[in-house]
């Protein structure tokens, strides 16, 4: 390599700097220790609602009571609409009741002949369930007799 003068270099010189710290190493224990021995200054601020959910349920907000208003309203349309309070008539029971043990049936083997869980029986004989016309319908079939309408 004659005739070339002499090598120089002509790279800068790099420098590689570490992160500085993101808040989560900053509230690190370890890091927050280690920056109590060096005698830095550390400074602990309390959130007033910290760990609580005061802010949400402290007072109740317009939207929240409105809702609740028309909650208690669909209830009630709801309750007047389908009649919920509508249960299985008396005469209705001691019908069924007469008539599966005129047919020496348990309510579990009703149940059965029906499609329909022991606890459906258990309820219509109790006067416990609203009144289905599908399910009394298996019932008349099943027992043969005729439980809705004039007799």
């Amino acid at each position: 390599m004659a005739g070339i003068g002499p090598i120089t270099q002509d790279w800068e010189p790099v420098v590689i700097k570490k992160k500085a710290p993101n808040a989560a190493t900053k509230k690190d224990e370890k890091v927050v220790n280690a920056a109590r021995r060096a005698g830095a200054d550390i400074e602990t601020v309390r959130k007033s609602h910290a760990g609580t959910n005061k802010a949400a349920s402290s007072s109740t907000s317009l939207n929240t009571r409105k809702l609740d208003e028309d909650t208690e309203n669909l209830a009630l349309l709801l309750s007047v609409l389908y009649c919920t309070d509508d249960r299985v008539p008396s005469e209705l029971k001691k019908a069924i009741v007469q008539a599966r043990n005129d047919k020496k049936l348990t309510q579990s083997q009703l149940a059965q002949l029906i499609n329909e869980k022991p606890q459906v029986i258990q309820e219509y004989e109790s006067g416990k369930a609203i009144p289905n016309q599908q399910i009394l319908t298996k019932l008349e079939r099943a027992l043969g007799v005729k439980l809705r309408g004039k007799k």
